[in-house]
């Protein structure tokens, strides 16, 4: 029998749930809360309050880290407690409140799911001879303790419970319960039964402690001495620096001050800025050397001093230089060029004129962000970049006010600093990947840097004086314009950067890549001789990307292994054919052959738009035996489904007009996937794609492998306009399939496409499905049955239907050679 906290007596039984517990041991008496999280110690707890005494056996766990701790990691010492009270959290976790009653082994595990249940056998403590010796240890164990309370180790209240123990093994108990002593050495204190000898290592527990504590208030004493010692070397410095001063002794601050003046005046500085800066000089002139706020004003005035609020580089005016550096250092992006080219153009005739702020959008690779450094190259500018990649922090743009500790401006003044004029081409790098929190949004910040109309007086935060950005041409990059602020678009004109096709590639890496390679890997040109057939083979059957980064590795890769061989001794030059490819970079994990071999039925190729460059889409189509119902697989977005449902509506709608059944849709279970199932994809643009896989396979008849389509699709059968043309095109024509189906409105589009990509392509406008199918599949659709469909027309017919711009429906002329 042992006491609870009410003072009844409670029978300890032979069987109790039991609760493991970490990082804390629990010792007899003591009054601890716990909280419950594990299911399986949840459980415990329940079982333990499902009991009318309430009892329940605490036991350590070995290893704390341990979410599942087993048997064998659970100490065979604990104490049977009673839980006073619980508690439900939101969280889900439990709160309990429980009372050390007595030690308590473990004799067998009877259970450990759902929960553990132990049997045990109480432990009490042993008889005790030599009251003196006993008393003696107890009075020097609550000294120590008084001791140890003094030195600030723990509260005082437990000297209210101290005097009225007289048992040593409580005694002990308490003392370890309360000096947060390490989950094995309070269970090394549990589990010894003898009084006396769990005193005695109290006793040498408290006096490690004491020692320790003592080291401690030395230390922290010794500290104290040194700031006084500190604060008397300060006041002697200040007697001797007053002593000086009435013996006319030079006084170096004031030499400063004036050199500030100086500086200050020398920067030429707006009428507004120079009276806040010479302000602040006055301040500081007054303000005592060793003052804290003294260093935080003269890093104000330094900054001031330092940014170039008049210095301007001289734009070099040349039309013709500025085109070969913009031709020399890449190859293709009219667009770009030509609108730096209009600018230097009004930059000529008009001397005071705004930077424009402009935003080149497109897929990773494609050079966005070396075009600013050649636009600084052409232009004669000094070249600042800042990422704006995962920024969250609006003061990273409008930078910290100075009533902060280490206040710095933002990035925008950092830049103009450190390009040391107010008119350099500042580039805004992965403006679309800027984020928000609850340090305000940096992409708020960018509205009044981005706008000529307010930027010729932006305010940082730290320097808090006008700053004239106006000079300043902003180049912004991105992947994606979706995520950029509608309010920050619309302040930058956007330039959207296509992917590269093969050709380009082939004459880019020829021209830039190759060379760069050869010398940063330590080789020279007659070491290494790159073919034609070599690179056209890295091109086409290394990379399937829009942009060049990938196939600058191959080039490295190359360069690398070549560079390996002359360092083993090989002499002579090393040529890189497609043999010596296949070599070096392993087998080509992009082969056209592993495309569509032949036209097949249920199988169309679909166009798509990402992020990094435009995509083909196989849409696969397979029947069976079933209820009509349709699945879709392949990881598809809402709009994506909604499309295939659009797509079986029309054809269950028109059945009769594609020679199908109705008893087909009753009996037959449709399933259309999307393979690399792994790739989310949504959008309506495949929608005629799936209408036309779904007619092929109900039909029977053979899809054209080398014609590849896109638009969305409406019930009715109309065919609606997408996006990102561009991109798509560009796709196809990198795994070969030259006749693309477009909707008749994206014809406008094809003026985006450079005219030596179009004339490799055969774009077909198209306003129905009827113009689909009857392009798409290789016989014609009658209710009467099968017609051979013709191929797509000749050239000749396609000129010619370029010149008249006619197009019907079912007849030849339908197809649209880009204009």
């Amino acid at each position: 029998m042992v006491t609870n906290y009410d003072g009844e007596q409670v029978e300890i039984p032979a069987t109790l749930p039991m609760l493991p517990v970490r990082d804390i041991v629990v010792f007899p008496y003591m009054v601890i809360p716990l909280f419950v999280g594990r299911d399986s110690s949840i459980r415990s707890v329940e079982e333990a309050l499902s009991r009318s005494d309430r009892l329940i056996l605490l036991a350590s766990q070995k290893d704390i880290s341990d979410e599942h701790p087993t048997p064998d990691g659970i100490y065979r010492t604990g104490t049977v407690s009673m839980i006073m009270r619980m508690r439900k959290l939101p969280d889900g976790r439990i709160k309990i409140l429980t009372q050390g009653l007595c030690k308590a082994k473990i004799d067998e595990f009877s259970q450990t799911t759902p929960h553990f249940e132990v049997k045990i056998s109480k432990i009490g403590d042993e008889q005790t001879d030599g009251p003196t010796e006993g008393e003696a240890l107890m009075r020097t164990v609550r000294e120590q303790l008084e001791k140890v309370i003094s030195l600030g180790k723990i509260g005082s209240d437990i000297l209210m419970i101290l005097d009225d123990i007289t048992e040593p093994g409580r005694l002990a108990d308490l003392v370890a319960s309360n000096l947060g002593l390490k989950v094995s050495d309070a269970q090394t204190i549990l589990e010894t039964h003898e009084p006396f000898e769990r005193l005695k290592k109290i006793h040498d527990i408290l006096a490690k402690e004491i020692e320790v504590l003592t080291l401690q208030a030395k230390i922290r004493s010794q500290a104290k001495d040194e700031m006084t010692k500190s604060q008397k070397e300060y006041f002697l410095r200040e007697q001797i620096r007053a002593i000086k001063n009435e013996l006319g002794d030079n006084d170096s601050k004031g030499e400063e001050i004036q050199e500030l003046r100086e500086k200050v005046a020398a920067c030429k500085m707006p009428p507004e800025v120079e009276q806040e800066a010479l302000k602040q000089v006055g301040r500081l002139e007054r303000m005592h050397p060793e003052a804290s706020e003294a260093s935080m004003l003269r890093t104000y005035v330094d900054w001031l001093v330092d940014t170039p609020w008049t210095k301007s580089s001289v734009d070099n005016l040349d039309l013709a230089r500025a085109k070969a550096i913009l031709d020399d250092d890449h190859h293709n992006l009219d667009r770009i060029k030509e609108r730096i080219l209009e600018y230097l153009a009004v930059r000529k005739l008009k001397d005071k004129m705004k930077g424009p702020i402009l935003c080149f959008s497109g897929p990773p690779g494609v050079g966005k962000t070396s075009l600013g450094r050649s636009i600084a190259r052409a232009l004669g500018r000094q070249f600042v970049r800042v990422s704006l990649g995962g920024v969250k922090d609006e003061a990273e743009i409008r930078g910290h006010r100075r009533t902060y500790v280490g206040a710095l401006p933002g990035r925008i003044v950092q830049g103009m600093k450190q390009a040391g004029t107010n008119n350099p081409i500042f580039v805004l790098d992965e403006i679309d990947k800027l984020g928000s929190d609850f340090r305000g949004d940096p992409s708020a910040a960018l509205l009044e840097v981005l706008d000529p109309e307010q930027n010729y007086s932006f305010r940082d935060h730290y320097l808090n004086v006008p700053l004239d950005l106006s000079n300043v041409m902003f180049v912004a990059t991105c992947n994606l314009l979706e995520t950029i602020p509608s309010a920050l678009r619309d302040r930058m004109e956007i330039i959207q950067l296509p992917g590269y096709t093969e050709e380009e590639k082939f004459f880019i890496s020829r021209k830039y890549l190759v060379p760069k390679q050869i010398q940063e890997n330590g080789l020279q040109e007659k070491q290494i001789e790159f073919t034609d057939e070599g690179l056209r083979t890295v091109v086409s059957q290394y990379t399937r990307e829009a942009g060049l980064r990938n196939l600058e590795r191959n080039v490295a890769t190359l360069c690398r292994k070549t560079a390996r061989l002359v360092a083993e001794g090989k002499t002579g030059s090393t040529k890189i054919d497609r043999s010596q490819v296949y070599k070096f970079l392993g087998p080509a994990p992009y082969l056209r052959e592993d495309e569509q071999e032949s036209d097949q039925v249920g199988v169309a190729t679909g166009l798509a738009w990402t992020a990094v460059g435009g995509e083909i889409l196989f849409v696969e189509t397979t029947t069976s035996k079933g209820k009509g119902s349709m699945i879709l697989t392949g990881q598809l977005g809402d709009v994506m489904k909604e499309s295939g449902h659009a797509a079986l509506g029309l054809i269950r709608w028109r059945a009769k007009d594609f020679g199908i059944e109705d008893e087909t849709f009753a009996n037959t279970d449709i399933h259309v996937h999307f393979p690399q199932g792994a790739v989310p994809k949504d959008g309506p643009s495949a929608g005629i794609t799936m209408a036309t896989a779904i007619i092929s396979r109900l039909t029977g008849i053979s899809i054209r492998k080398d014609v590849a389509m896109t638009g969305e699709i409406t019930l009715t059968g109309r065919v609606l306009p997408i996006g990102g043309l561009k991109e798509k095109a560009l796709a196809a024509m990198r795994h070969g399939i030259q006749t693309i189906i477009i909707p008749e409105k994206n014809k406008k589009d094809l003026e985006d496409i450079p005219a030596e990509f179009r004339d490799k392509l055969t774009f077909i406008p198209v306003k129905t499905i009827d113009d689909v199918l009857d392009v798409a599949l290789t016989e014609k659709i009658t209710n009467r049955g099968r017609v051979r469909n013709p191929s797509p027309r000749s050239s000749t017919e396609e000129k010619n239907t370029a010149k008249t711009g006619k197009a019907g429906r079912s007849k030849t002329s339908s197809i649209d050679k880009a204009a």
